[in-house]
């Protein structure tokens, strides 16, 4: 059944909760949660996996008992997920709820499918938790912290979705969550031998009150004011290569990731120049994963948000020889390093309000994120992480697709085969034609 003759649908055959394999102790049934989970956005955030049945050696027959099974044991260690937040969103009640798991069949052959998603990234949302689509602040304390969907297309493919409450946890957690779940079920790991995460983060940098600490959060728009849409990109070696030659010598050796978000950065910005007929000002948000970056050791490994965003702030001049790639590229990088070093206190206390004046001078200063005059883009790199190793059986996932679809974003991830990186950029609908159509991104990516 071809994907272009018949419109695609999803048909959920069922819904259930999996609750953890032991009960939760009673001492660990109030779980705190933290400052850095305080400041994360209040939305669930999608991550969804295509797994070709040519992996998958039993892909007639599923096995969903096993994945369940799985899942059930690691929610014993990763107990959190399974519980809801209390009305006052400073702690988690661990009552194992449970985490909410949805099957589902695809009316299509996954290799019609990923033809269509090759082209249109965005069809991949058809394989997304449908109840996820409108979480907000609104419903989030009834909502459940962790929703799953498992799709089967009629070839036997397998879509595992899987959508967390970013308030509970960051990239890290449901990334190295997903990993190991995938490791336990693939290698039947016994709930006892299972221990991958800490849970101490509350404890460490426990909640504020806010409104002494930050400016108010500056409102963004709704999904539906924002139109977001999604675009594949794809930078091979070779030309990863070709943007280290333009760069010319440096003083210091630029990553990958630094040269491929400079280069999007030069393609966004000049998009917008295009489209508002003059070069903006432009703040790019880089995420941080604190746990290796600050010399706090208990946190090496905790569960929950210890991310920072770098305010990367670009401001045109006269002859814009800072939009030179070897200039973008030498910003990113002290504005990272700068970051770190302004964060890397001895003390939790010092940390929290290195945090709070970094925000109120950037992403909430009215001048800059509240400002309309400004544009507002965000660069997260997934490079290195396990996720290409998810393997529950079926073998490594062919395709990912990543975000909520609410805010400008680049997600960077080591591509599925080759050296090469993969780029998704979700972007609102309005600058996606000139994006598409910029010289940089022509030469040096592939859609």
């Amino acid at each position: 059944m071809g994907s272009e003759s018949v419109p695609l649908q999803v048909e959920v055959l069922s819904t259930k909760f999996i609750t953890p394999s032991s009960p939760t102790p009673k001492h660990l049934q109030n779980y705190k949660l933290s400052f850095f989970d305080q400041i994360a956005g209040d939305v669930h955030l999608p991550l969804v996996l295509f797994y070709p049945p040519n992996n998958n050696k039993n892909s007639t027959t599923l096995n969903h008992e096993q994945l369940e099974e799985s899942l059930s044991r690691v929610l014993t260690h990763v107990y959190p997920i399974a519980g809801r937040f209390t009305d006052d969103f400073c702690s988690i009640n661990c009552l194992d709820q449970g985490v909410k798991l949805v099957k589902a069949n695809v009316n299509s052959k996954l290799d019609d499918f990923l033809e269509q998603a090759h082209k249109d990234v965005n069809a991949a949302v058809l394989c997304w938790p449908h109840d996820t689509w409108d979480v907000n602040e609104d419903n989030l304390a009834i909502t459940p912290l962790v929703i799953i969907q498992v799709t089967k297309f009629e070839c036997g493919g397998i879509a595992l979705s899987m959508s967390h409450a970013h308030i509970a946890m960051d990239g890290y957690s449901s990334l190295s969550f997903l990993y190991e779940w995938s490791e336990v079920c693939r290698l039947g790991i016994k709930a006892q031998d299972i221990d991958f995460l800490r849970f101490n983060l509350g404890e460490v940098f426990p909640t504020r009150d806010l409104s002494k600490l930050l400016l108010p959060r500056i409102p963004g728009e709704t999904r539906a004011e924002s139109k977001l849409v999604a675009k594949r990109l794809y930078i091979d070696e070779a030309n990863i290569s070709k943007l280290r030659e333009e760069m010319g010598a440096l003083s210091f050796k630029p990553t990958r990731v630094e040269m491929i978000t400079a280069i999007l950065w030069r393609g966004l910005m000049s998009s917008s120049q295009v489209k508002n007929g003059k070069l903006r000002r432009s703040l790019m948000g880089v995420p941080i994963n604190l746990r290796s970056k600050i010399s706090l050791p208990e946190i090496t490994k905790c569960f929950g948000n210890l991310v920072v965003e770098a305010p990367v702030i670009f401001v045109p001049d006269q002859e814009n020889k800072n939009m030179e790639l070897r200039n973008l590229v030498t910003l990113i990088r002290e504005t990272v390093q700068k970051t770190i070093e302004l964060l890397n206190k001895e003390s939790p206390d010092e940390i929290v309000t290195a945090v709070g004046e970094l925000y109120n001078e950037s992403f909430l200063d009215q001048e800059w994120g509240g400002s309309d005059e400004v544009d507002n883009f965000t660069t997260s790199s997934l490079c290195r992480f396990p996720i290409l190793g998810a393997d529950f059986g079926w073998g490594k996932p062919c395709l990912m697709h990543f975000g909520s679809r609410h805010m400008q974003t680049c997600w960077l991830y080591d591509a599925e085969c080759g050296n090469g990186v993969c780029v998704q950029v979700d972007l609102k609908e309005s600058y996606m034609s000139f994006f598409e159509s910029d010289q940089d991104i022509k030469t040096y990516f592939k859609f």
